[in-house]
């Protein structure tokens, strides 16, 4: 195989992309606690001073927006008017209506919530089954968040970013080509000092020591200043981070977004199940890289097609693959909301540092639990 480079980022929780996936599926997740049937579709727009919130929400509970979104903000770290938004003070603009009842006709007989294509994907490169550049740079912006709210950098604000290049050869990543950290700090506090700690603190930290090499390139703040960010820096949408979110800009995207859909979505739902199901597929010793792939029909509950490609790691035939998940996997919405249990009050941790690769409680789709049964279907 041919050498070659991947590049992913990721972005911390007061990213205002991520303020806006956290503060919508923060009020999905309040719905589908008070309401497990409860239709969510819920998008969030922050700015200098001001959230707004506006979507479709069919439901018979009451959440209160405007507290969901101070809490947040103030649990992010947004808690002071000089960083432009300001928990305490901020507007709250809700702009919210009811779902179309054209749409709710073919959820309401289990049909998917919209047509489109959903992929799910995972490589045995990492213990996660995920690949590595993503995985590191969510560590980083993990390992930046932990070390401002425990005030081991006190100087730290909410707002930043990571991006690794890592090179691969045979296939393999090999080493670490360059490791850019941006973090948003106080005004009064030197490039140099930012610089130091961080490498020190944060990427010393995370990226394994064997990965770095003399050519390495470690670029910390590129512009040498970094005061103004969040809200007041760049408008924050939800649904903007899509390639945080899911493998770091590897394999294919369908387009939709997660945050602030409830699990008739098959946007998020179907997303989630491709990702369990390859992540099966790979932990089964079937091939060492897989993609799967549905489609859907709005109103349709089957899916218009399932595929798998193995990048040319199977030990058995891709349409054989694809008769056994056809076998062993429910992928009609109602099917895949069951077996990963969906309808929980789960979402809001998923809406930063990523939906896949957390080994965490509530993140049923990064279970092995089929990759046993896949097994004994292939005949390995």
């Amino acid at each position: 195989m041919e050498d070659y480079f991947i590049t992913s980022e990721s972005v911390t929780e007061g990213h205002p992309d991520k303020i806006c996936d956290q503060v919508s599926d923060a009020i999905l997740d309040a719905i589908l606690e008070r309401d497990p049937l409860g239709r969510v579709a819920c998008e969030t727009l922050a700015t200098r001073g001001m959230i707004f919130v506006a979507g479709e929400i069919s439901t018979d509970c009451y959440v209160d927006i405007p507290g969901i979104v101070r809490a947040l903000l103030y649990d992010v770290g947004y808690t002071d008017v000089d960083m432009g938004i300001d928990a305490h003070t901020c507007a709250v603009i809700s702009a919210i209506q009811e779902q179309s009842s054209d749409i709710a006709l073919g959820v309401n007989i289990g049909g998917a919530g919209d047509q489109g294509m959903m992929y799910g994907y995972a490589t045995d490169e990492t213990p996660q089954l995920m690949p590595l550049p993503i995985v590191l740079a969510h560590r980083l912006v993990r390992r930046l968040a932990e070390v401002r709210k425990t005030n081991i950098l006190g100087y730290l604000h909410p707002d930043g970013k990571s991006q690794l290049t890592v090179e691969y050869r045979n296939g393999r990543p090999f080493r670490m080509d360059t490791a850019i950290l941006s973090a948003q700090h106080h005004p009064d506090v030197r490039n140099e000092q930012i610089h130091a700690d961080l490498k020190k603190l944060v990427i010393e930290e995370i990226i394994p020591a064997e990965l770095i090499d003399d050519k390495t390139k470690i670029l910390v703040n590129p512009t040498g200043r970094f005061v103004v960010g969040g809200p007041q820096g760049d408008t924050g949408v939800t649904g903007r981070k899509i390639m945080v979110d899911t493998y770091g800009g590897v394999g294919h995207h369908g387009g939709g977004c997660f945050s602030g859909k409830d699990p008739t979505k098959v946007d998020r739902s179907a997303s989630y199940m491709t990702r369990y199901v390859a992540k099966n597929i790979v932990a089964s010793g079937v091939c060492r890289k897989a993609e799967v792939s549905v489609s859907y029909a709005i109103g349709v509950a089957e899916p218009t097609s399932i595929t798998v490609n193995s990048f040319g790691t199977s030990r058995i035939e891709e349409r054989k693959i694809v008769a056994i998940l056809r076998k062993l996997f429910d992928f009609t919405p109602q099917g895949m909301i069951d077996k990963l249990n969906l309808r929980r009050p789960i979402y809001r941790r998923t809406a930063c540092y990523g939906h896949f690769g957390r080994e965490e409680e509530g993140f049923s789709w990064e279970l092995c639990d089929m990759a046993e049964a896949i097994k004994r279907e292939a005949g390995i």
